[in-house]
């Protein structure tokens, strides 16, 4: 199929690679290196989207990144469909599907055009003045509507098959866009041997010289010196270059995030490659050469289909080879428009010029003009557009001496090309917490003082020319490593640049009966800005909130400029009083996939496994998740159910011997000269004076005196500790321990290291523990004497060097075995095989709940809930009376933590001990009692108790110790069940079996 606008011999494409896509149905014809935007144009179509508030019909306005308009719904087969990607970075592959948005039933017929009607009932903030009353239609009747009407695309309703990764990555420098500047820093900068990284988002680094058919850069023509650098760096071992990256944020110390695009232009991508690749850059410098952005002129009707940015045109005739008209009419302020509307006269298009400046007021490029004999009109103003879904004429008028505007004319044409001046790309520099300065020649704000390690050059800082933008890339660059520029400015040939400033075209029309466009994506119109203003609304960021101007998906790209001096004009300040919106990241859309990376599915949240994990995955456990542990829930055999499991489990640990993988277990090594003295600090008991070799429970809490988390503290030399936290708690602890350590206690000798992988935990506990592990162990003696309850030795278990500790969690004798990660299932499964002669039993988490429970012994998270001090779970013996401080020692004394009727840890049972209560149901004295009716507490804790017969809980109640013998009432799913408050232990009140 023929592609009418497509120019032989131009442009950077390859014709040898047709491709073919469609749109809207629509079978067409690209090139390989076509985007979608260009491809569009080739085969002749403007129109491809309507604006959101207005359903307005809307044509390509850009050739970047800044598009508002042009967003289409992308199918790239197998599933890899998204919407609102802008078409003119969209990279054509070969089948591609697009189709147009925010329409119904067809783009060219849409029905919610009829806003389009209706506008002046929908001026600026209509929303908040009319969806107020009445108020119960908000729920039933607007919310709906809104959220039907909102957004542009459609999300997809398939799972993502792409794969997307991140990648971290340091360097000396980072260049952030690889045009004129971005080239001739990251050169200079190489020169160095230091290693380089230099981003750009196009599909090849070159930027503004890949449409630049006239410039000479030290004799060679803009594209061979683009080839001759590119050339250069990427032989260059220490310099990474990647197109089709951009820098989308800039946080603190020098860390850039960039998004890679790895296979969007690939048509069918190599199953090992990801879409994206998220790389988060630490750079010792950064140098900022991100370009500027073209200004569009507000004028009556300046957003029809075919009205295009002045140098988005440039691009698509010379780096794609598509003239978007055949009669072009340029409409500018400023300089740099009048190289577009030569370079159409020399691809033998018709043009014309309309300049808002006095004919003296403009430079060699009038004489450029004339000279290729272009008609132009200088002083006259833009005051309409004529043509609905394509324009079809630009209405000009000449502006008297006087300021007055004289009759127009129609100046008949099918594009039209505007240009109102440059708005330097400052976005990364604002993110860096760099502070913006105005500049009144440029009429624009530009990078002041850097705060970080990084410098702007080239058209962000406000350098337009292009023999300016090589000479301030090349100092940044060369500064960027510490080096002097030695190498001489390259010769250029001149630029037409400056320009004009102008917030609205002037016109004689009633601007009550036009609409000028400032925001074209959400449909803000010049009226709407004023409107504002006069409403009250002075400060820029509540303009841009009530007018929504700057808040469509290029985020004020082409509009801010304009709205922030249209503001000022209103107002009568200078630009600067007016200040700008905050430049927040990303600078461009970023995919979820992007940021999430491989974190989705199993992955979202990593799987930890503990060495042991495979052995009962063999022995047919069952599972559940702890955080982000798989721990053994329980081990059915045959067709047992979890309750005859865990009942077989819990009798042969209390009557004989159970083998457990603790492995999960938080642990953390301090060491240090004042380590004892940290972890005194840290837990409420003492902890200084403890013996080597001996461990104590630990109880930990915060500020607010409530317990935190606890653990076991086992002191292996004077200046080391092992301590364990629960599974769930073990990077809190951490955290809370090196905040104190950091900036509380920043005096003291210690070191905090993580070491919960590194090693694998075996608890064997039950009556023949010792006689289980006896022969294995060498280097210590397990008996009484020698070994006593909460004591700890580095010895060899099973010919691995090991730290047993004695202690327990069930209340019967115990041993815990740590030994190193990879040597845990060797040593595990020697004690299993040792232990099977003794009636051993492999047990799960669901056991271990019960033991614990039936000896009274808490789990932090699960009988406290925040709120809980030391004393309500009966730990007050644990709280140091000696200590001078500890954390949350002084909250211990607040009154309300010492109030009567505070929640107090109880055991329960229930009348004829029948009835296994709920956890989590609530405990009352009188379930008669008019509602609402006075809790008393909750049940935390409930299991049946193999080793009693009968089921057993635990709960809060409020003053609950002082109230045991006393019946209470607790909810179950029929009513209320008569329960008994009894002491919290059930087995061995005494402690005699834990001490073997």
């Amino acid at each position: 199929m023929s592609q009418p606008y497509r120019l032989a011999g131009r442009g950077r494409i390859d014709v040898s690679q047709p491709l073919t896509f469609s749109f809207n149905g629509r079978r067409l014809t690209a090139f390989k290196g076509d985007t979608a935007a260009s491809a569009l144009l080739a085969n002749g179509i403007h129109f491809c989207g309507r604006s959101f508030k207005y359903h307005r019909p809307r044509g390509i306005l850009t050739a970047g990144s800044e598009e508002p308009n042009a967003l289409l719904d992308v199918d790239r087969g197998n599933g890899r469909r998204d919407p609102n990607n802008r078409a003119t970075v969209v990279e054509v592959t070969d089948g591609m599907t697009l189709r147009s948005q925010n329409h119904y039933p067809s783009l060219e017929t849409d029905v919610g055009a009829l806003n389009d009607r209706l506008s002046p009932m929908f001026a600026a903030g209509f929303y908040y003045k009319t969806f107020m009353w009445p108020k119960a239609a908000w729920t039933r009747l607007y919310e709906p509507i809104i959220r039907r009407a909102a957004g542009l695309g459609s999300a997809p309703d398939r799972p993502d098959p792409d794969r997307y990764v991140h990648h971290n990555a340091t360097c000396d420098v980072l260049i952030v866009g690889l045009g004129p500047t971005g080239l001739a820093a990251a050169r200079a900068a190489a020169k160095s041997g230091k290693r380089v990284i230099a981003c750009d988002e196009q599909a090849e680094p070159g930027g503004a010289l890949l449409h630049d058919a006239t410039s000479t850069i030290d004799g060679l023509s803009a594209s061979q010196w683009v080839a001759e650098a590119i050339a250069e760096l990427d032989t260059n071992e220490n310099v990474i270059l990647l197109p089709r990256t951009t820098a989308f944020g800039y946080f603190n110390h020098n860390h850039i995030a960039l998004a890679e695009r790895v296979t969007d232009h690939l048509a069918n991508p190599p199953s090992g490659l990801p879409r994206e690749r998220l790389w988060q850059v630490r750079a010792g410098e950064v140098v900022i050469a991100a370009g500027s952005h073209e200004r569009p002129l507000v004028f009556a009707d300046n957003d029809r289909p075919g009205i295009l940015l002045a140098d988005a045109i440039r691009t698509y005739l010379n780096r794609y080879g598509v003239a978007p008209g055949d009669r072009t009419v340029i409409a500018t302020s400023g300089a740099s428009a009048y190289q577009t509307a030569l370079d159409l006269n020399a691809a033998g298009r018709e043009v014309r010029v309309v300049d808002l400046r006095l004919a003296e007021d403009c430079g060699a490029e009038l004489e450029a003009a004339k000279t290729a004999g272009i008609e132009v009109f200088n002083a006259h103003t833009v005051v309409g557009a004529s043509g609905k879904k394509r324009v079809d004429g630009l209405l000009a008028a000449p502006i008297k001496p006087d300021g007055s505007v004289g009759e127009p004319i129609t100046l008949s044409c099918d594009c039209v090309g505007m240009s109102g001046g440059w708005t330097p790309a400052v976005h990364l520099f604002s993110q860096s917490r760099g502070k913006l300065t105005y500049d009144t020649q440029r009429d624009a704000f530009l990078p002041g003082a850097s705060v970080q390690q990084e410098q702007s050059a080239g058209a962000c800082n406000g350098a337009f020319a292009l023999d300016a933008c090589l000479r301030e890339g090349a100092r940044a660059g060369a500064e960027a490593v510490g080096r002097a520029t030695d190498a001489p400015p390259l010769a250029t040939a001149p630029t037409f640049t400056g320009f004009q400033p102008v917030r609205v075209m002037p016109s004689s029309a009633d601007p009550a009966k036009t609409r000028a466009f400032i925001d074209f994506q959400n449909d803000v119109t010049a009226k709407d800005i004023k409107l504002a203003v006069r409403e009250g609304f002075e400060s820029i960021e509540h303009v841009k909130r009530y007018t929504t101007t700057g808040m469509a998906t290029d985020q004020g790209k082409t509009s801010n400029m304009n709205a922030l001096g249209l503001v000022a004009g209103t107002l009568s300040r200078e630009l600067p009083k007016v200040g700008t919106t905050t430049f927040r990241l990303p600078y461009t859309p970023v995919t979820f996939g992007a940021l999430a990376g491989q974190n989705r599915g199993d992955l979202f949240d990593p799987i930890r496994k503990t060495p042991v994990h495979a052995w009962a995955l063999q022995r047919g456990a069952k599972f559940e998740d702890v955080g982000n542990w798989k721990r053994a829930w329980f081990f059915p055999e045959g067709r047992e159910t979890m309750d005859e499991a865990v009942a077989r489990e819990c009798l042969a640990v209390r009557e004989r011997v159970g083998l457990f993988d603790a492995s999960t277990l938080g642990k953390i090594e301090v060491v240090g000269p004042d380590a004892a003295e940290f972890l005194n600090r840290v837990y409420t008991n003492g902890l200084k004076a403890m013996p080597v070799g001996r461990c104590r429970y630990g109880l930990m809490l915060g500020e607010d005196g409530y317990i935190m988390d606890d653990g076991v503290v086992a002191r292996l030399a004077d200046d080391r500790f092992h301590i364990t936290t629960t599974t769930g708690g073990a990077p809190r602890v951490l955290a809370h321990m090196e905040d104190y350590l950091q900036t509380e206690w920043s005096d003291l000798d210690v070191f905090l290291t993580s070491t919960t992988e590194q090693w694998a935990v075996i608890a064997v506990q039950g009556p023949r523990a010792r006689d289980v592990i006896a022969p294995f162990v060498t280097g210590a003696d397990l008996s009484n004497g020698a070994m006593p309850h909460m004591s700890v030795r580095t010895c060899d278990v099973c010919g691995v060097e090991a730290r047993l500790m004695r202690m327990s969690f069930t209340g019967e004798l115990g041993y815990e075995i740590n030994v190193p990660a990879s040597r845990g299932l060797e040593v595990w499964e020697m004690i299993w095989a040792a232990g099977e002669p003794h009636g051993m039993c492999v047990y799960g988490t669901e056991t271990m709940h019960v033991l614990r429970a039936e000896r009274g012994f808490i789990i932090v998270g699960q009988d406290t809930d925040g709120t809980m001090s030391p004393d309500d779970v009966g730990l007050d013996g644990l709280v140091s009376k000696k200590k001078a401080d500890f954390i949350g020692k002084r909250s211990l004394a607040r009154p309300d933590l010492v109030a009567d009727g505070r929640k107090q840890l109880v055991g329960l049972r229930t009348a004829g001990d029948a009835i296994r209560l709920d956890e989590g149901a609530q405990i009352v004295d009188e379930p008669d009692h008019p509602k609402p009716v006075p809790m008393l507490g909750h049940v935390t804790s409930s299991y049946q108790s193999a080793a009693l017969g009968h089921p057993i809980a635990l709960g809060v109640v409020k003053d609950g110790r002082a109230r045991l013998g006393d019946t209470v009432h607790v909810t179950t799913a029929e009513g209320f069940t008569t329960a008994e408050i009894v002491a919290p232990i059930f087995i061995d009140a005494e402690g005699v079996r834990v001490h073997g």
